[in-house]
C-alpha cells in the first residue's frame, strides 16, 4: 500500500492516556527491608545539565518536592518523604490521588497524609511554593521552558535530559537521585531493580525475543491508531522484559522525535512483523480489532497474541515504569505477556 499523504503525524499530548499510560490492583512493594538510605559522601555544588540548561544545587536538599509522573517514587524508594507530589492523573481507583505503590511507599515511611499538588489541569505554583521545597524533581515530565522558569523561582528544578516524556526509568532514578544528593544510592537502586527484572523474566522464557509493540486504539474509531516509539518508557520497558522492538517500529521512529505516531489503518501492512500487541482497553476492543477489515488481518490479532490491559487501572499505569511500580506489578505484567507469547508460533 502507498502511504497516505499525511503518512505519520507526530503525536502531541492531547490526552493524558498517551503520556503516562498515562501522559500514555493495590499491591505492596515486595521487599520488606528498609530502603537504601545510607549516606554517601557528596561534593557540592551539584550541577545537572538538562533540556533547559543547567541546574545548580548548592547543598544537600532537606525538603524535596516532585511533579509529574513517577518522580515521587524515586524519593520514596530512597527513603525520602517528599513535602509535596503531583496528583496521579491516571490509574487511581480511590480518592487518595496516588497510585497504590506510591501510597504504600508513603505509609512504609510513616507518612499517612502526604502533601499532594492538585495539578492535573496545570501546575499549582502556589501549592508548590507553600511546600517550601529545596529542590523540585521533574526528570520524567513534560514541563515547558516557561514552566521551568516559573518553578525555578521557587527552588532548583531537576528537569528531563532532552525531550519531554522520554526519560527511561533508570535515568529517572539516577537524575532525581543526583538532585537529592543521593546519586550512589540511586545507582544501587537501579542495580536492585535490574536484578529483580532478571529474576522475574527468567521465569517466563517464552517471552524472550518476541517482537512486541505498544499501541493505543480507540474502538469507536479504528481508522487510525497510535503506536509508541522506542523513545517512550513503556516501549523500553518491554525490552527490559526480554522482548524485542520490531524493525517496523524502529523504522517508524525515524519519522519523528515524538514518543508516538498516529498511523492510518490503511497502512497496517507496515507493522505485520509484530508478534505481540500491547494496548489499553477491554474485551470489546479485542473483538473490534478482530472484526476490523484491515487491523483484523494482522497476524498478532488473528492468533490473539494481544495483551489487553484494562484501561484506567493501576496495572495500565505501571506500563510507564517507576522505581516503585516495577516491583509492585512485575508479576502480573509478565503473566499477561507470557499468555500472549504462548500463542506466537
Amino acid at each position: 500500500m502507498k502511504f497516505l499523504k499525511t503518512k505519520f503525524i507526530a503525536v502531541i499530548a492531547v490526552f493524558s492516556i498517551l503520556l503516562t499510560g498515562c501522559s500514555s490492583p493495590a499491591q505492596e512493594v515486595p521487599k520488606e527491608e528498609a530502603p537504601p538510605t545510607a549516606e554517601v559522601s557528596q561534593d557540592y555544588p551539584i550541577k545537572i545539565n538538562h533540556a533547559f540548561g543547567e541546574t545548580v544545587i548548592e547543598s544537600k536538599p532537606q525538603r524535596v518536592a516532585t511533579i509529574s509522573w513517577g518522580n515521587q517514587d524515586v524519593a520514596l524508594a530512597l527513603g525520602i518523604i517528599p513535602v509535596g507530589v503531583s496528583q496521579a492523573n491516571y490509574g487511581v481507583l480511590d480518592d487518595s490521588g496516588l497510585l497504590p505503590w506510591t501510597l504504600e511507599g508513603f505509609k512504609k515511611l510513616g507518612e499517612d497524609t502526604p502533601g499532594i499538588f492538585r495539578d492535573t489541569d496545570g501546575l499549582d505554583y502556589v501549592a508548590i511554593s507553600d511546600a517550601q521545597p529545596d529542590v523540585i524533581l521533574a526528570a520524567y515530565s513534560g514541563i515547558t521552558k516557561e514552566e521551568y522558569n516559573l518553578l525555578s523561582q521557587i527552588a532548583p528544578v531537576v528537569a528531563y535530559p532532552s525531550l519531554p516524556w522520554q526519560t527511561f526509568w533508570r535515568d529517572q532514578i539516577i537524575i532525581n537521585a543526583t538532585g537529592m544528593g543521593m546519586k550512589a544510592q540511586g545507582e544501587s537502586l537501579v542495580h536492585e531493580l535490574e536484578q529483580l527484572l532478571e529474576e522475574k523474566t527468567n521465569m517466563y522464557p517464552q517471552i524472550e525475543g518476541k517482537k512486541a509493540a505498544f499501541f493505543y486504539f480507540n474502538a469507536a474509531d479504528l481508522g487510525k491508531f497510535y503506536i509508541y516509539l522506542p523513545s517512550d518508557p513503556r516501549v523500553a520497558y518491554l525490552a527490559d522484559l526480554g522482548m524485542e522492538i520490531p524493525d517496523s517500529v524502529k523504522n517508524l521512529a525515524k519519522e519523528s522525535d515524538s514518543f508516538a505516531l498516529e498511523i492510518s489503518a490503511e497502512n497496517i501492512d507496515l507493522i505485520e512483523d509484530v508478534d505481540i500487541i500491547i494496548t489499553y482497553g477491554d474485551d470489546n476492543l479485542l473483538q473490534a480489532l478482530k472484526s476490523h477489515p484491515l487491523i483484523g488481518t494482522l497476524p498478532a490479532v488473528k492468533r490473539d497474541s494481544v495483551v489487553i490491559i484494562e484501561d484506567g487501572t493501576p496495572l495500565a499505569a505501571s506500563g510507564t515504569p517507576s522505581a516503585l511500580s516495577i516491583p509492585a506489578t512485575i508479576d502480573e505484567y509478565l503473566s499477561l505477556m507470557a499468555e500472549a507469547a504462548d500463542k506466537v508460533k
